[in-house]
């Protein structure tokens, strides 16, 4: 049953955390005339570790309207650049890169330069093509600097946070019983479907039954009501991301706090690092075909300093790959239900705020029909797949050789179409960035952000041009960057102090 407006009347969510929560408070916020309750088992819990984020995630609380005042402190969040990634590659001057949040004057000044001596780096000419010297959020991370600028400052900054998950769950199902959300304690035990496909209810162990018109299905790898009862085929990413187990523990703060995500390579995988305000999050993201759990522990501990340590670690299982409808029938999943890519650049978040809203968008326009159902599975399955590709390229580009897992995933010939042709405008093209436009691979990631990685591994032909080459004017250039950017940088306060704020 549909209200007058076309939207339904009553929302049965079937899972909290972030993702069940994020779709409980944006649905109470667009469609107002409708029952939202969601469902969630004590006996699953949060996983609750330190989280990374992109800068959708403050889209997503403009759109609720919370401000970060209010949910910041609360949920032991920082700031957040973009991500530093150390020991991908082994060339000399190329062992580490930044990988930045946009910014205006990325393009108004910076960019342009950068991809100037990216082609004549191609060409052979020792010219500095490292990525760290072309953006104001990399400089901001080295300088500790937090992304709000002072009022005076006339161009725009993105920014994602860190956070701990489990504290945003809760704040995120505070906030949406706020508004109205109804918050059921229960484990679900069946699902009821209707001749039509359908679904019509949830029983629960108690043996209550709950029946809505519309469901969300946040139930996570489980994904109860999409997979299990609708059967909507999983699509795995095995073949193009081995990664499929992690372990997660914290540890103590440095003095000063980072206002980054630390990626660091290590032998059969990569541990990352979340600054929060009262600890790090760490975690060992690793393949299992290649190190066992207790050697991915060790490795982590040796890692962190804490290999004496008797703080407990925990161990996470993935599974990679994404479903093949995100909306089918009267439901759609979010979060990890729909699928997931692993965390290495925070998209977790985001796809589950663009699967929502979009959704809200289509379901609209569709004047509460499945019209624009095939549409939105393909827009989403897009997303996916690009972000996909994004994180694929930066295994099958690592310039690593110290281990079979290194190996192995730079061999791998198992990428998609349009990763191979990106990588092939990387070697061949004269305007990579325009290429990419031209031949429609701009998709989830921008060009800036593939040459950021490419560039940043010191992916370059091992030649050198005997032509003379103007380097002092090449000099001047990057000196005006350089300039440019520390004067930018005047306006931003640091990160601690812009957290008390």
């Amino acid at each position: 049953m549909l209200n007058n407006d076309g939207k339904p009347k009553k929302i049965i969510i079937v899972g909290g955390g972030t993702a069940g929560w994020m779709a409980a408070n944006l649905l109470a916020c667009k469609w107002k005339g409708t029952e939202i309750c969601l469902v969630e088992s004590k006996e699953i819990g949060i996983i609750g570790v330190g989280e990374g984020s992109t800068p959708h995630l403050k889209l997503f609380f403009d759109a609720i309207g919370v401000a970060e005042s209010q949910w910041m402190p609360r949920c032991n969040a920082t700031y957040k650049n973009g991500i530093n990634f150390d020991k991908w590659s082994t060339i000399a001057g190329f062992e580490s890169y930044f990988h930045p949040f946009p910014a205006q004057t990325d393009d108004i000044f910076t960019v342009p330069l950068f991809y100037k001596n990216i082609q004549a780096r191609m060409q052979g000419y020792k010219v500095n093509a490292h990525p760290d010297n072309y953006f104001l959020e990399s400089y901001l991370s080295r300088k500790n600097l937090g992304p709000l600028p002072d009022e005076c400052f006339p161009f725009g900054i993105s920014y994602g946070y860190h956070f701990d998950s489990a504290l945003l769950g809760e704040f995120l199902a505070k906030n949406a019983q706020s508004q109205g959300v109804k918050r059921i304690y229960g484990t679900v035990s069946d699902v009821l479907v209707k001749n039509d496909g359908n679904l019509s209810a949830v029983k629960l162990k108690n043996g209550s039954q709950l029946e809505a018109d519309f469901f969300i299905d946040s139930s996570g790898f489980n994904s109860l009501l999409m997979q299990k009862t609708l059967k909507v085929n999983y699509k795995s990413f095995k073949d193009n991301l081995v990664n499929n187990a992690a372990v997660v523990m914290p540890s103590e703060l440095s003095q000063v706090l980072p206002v980054a995500t630390k990626a660091t390579a290590l032998s059969n995988g990569w541990a990352w690092q979340i600054p929060l305000r009262n600890r790090f999050g760490n975690g060992y993201v690793y393949s299992s075909d290649y190190i066992d759990s207790n050697q991915a522990e060790t490795e982590l501990r040796q890692h962190l300093g804490l290999l004496e340590s008797d703080i407990d670690a925990r161990h996470l299982k993935m599974k990679v790959g994404r479903v093949e409808k995100h909306w089918h029938k009267n439901c759609l999943a979010v979060g990890l239900s729909q699928g997931f890519i692993e965390p290495l650049e925070a998209t977790a978040i985001t796809l589950s705020f663009n699967t929502i809203e979009q959704f809200i968008q289509y379901f609209e326009e569709g004047k509460g029909t499945n019209k624009f159902e095939d549409a939105f599975n393909k827009d989403i399955n897009l997303r996916f797949d690009g972000i996909r590709d994004y994180i694929v390229c930066h295994y099958k580009a690592n310039q690593r050789n110290d281990s079979d897992y290194w190996r192995d995933n730079a061999a791998n010939k198992n990428i998609s179409e349009n990763l191979s042709q990106i990588l092939y405008l990387w070697r061949h093209s004269q305007d990579f960035a325009g290429d990419m436009h031209k031949y429609k691979l701009v998709g989830s990631y921008q060009p800036k952000s593939w040459v950021c990685l490419l560039a940043g591994y010191g992916v370059f032909p091992k030649k050198e041009m005997d032509q003379t080459f103007d380097y002092s004017n090449h000099q001047q250039e990057i000196d005006g960057v350089n300039d440019f950017i520390r004067r930018c940088g005047l306006n931003f306060k640091n990160h601690s102090e812009l957290l008390l704020l």
